[in-house]
């Protein structure tokens, strides 16, 4: 599924995958999140509930430019590093280099029109 992602104000391209937690993340769009980084790999937030993650893939270690989603904590990561913890749902890629998403402050996720 193609997205409208805003990064500080500047549109990127994006898709979410057809896994239960990207579809479950749809039904919050428009979601708007303040990001925070988290040990200077990626850069995280809170939706406003956790996601659906029955029937999820198996957990992977995020690449650069994955979207996803922590569910013991509840957060969406956007990775601008290659992750190391292989505990992760990746839900997404974002067409962003990493240092526009290592500095992203905010992000707005859309339904693509």
């Amino acid at each position: 599924m193609d997205i409208r992602l805003t990064l500080d104000g500047r549109p990127v391209d994006a898709t979410l995958n057809d896994s239960p937690p990207a579809r479950d993340l749809a039904t919050l769009l428009p979601l708007t999140l303040d990001l925070e980084d988290f040990h200077g790999t990626e850069r995280i937030g809170y939706p406003p509930r956790k996601l659906n993650t029955a029937a999820a893939p198996e957990p992977a270690a995020p690449k650069a430019g994955d979207l996803a989603y922590y569910a013991p904590w509840g957060n969406l990561a956007l990775f601008h590093r290659d992750g190391d913890s292989a505990d992760l749902l990746i839900v997404g890629h974002i067409d962003a280099d990493a240092d526009r998403l290592a500095g992203a402050d905010r992000i707005t996720i859309e339904a693509a029109s």
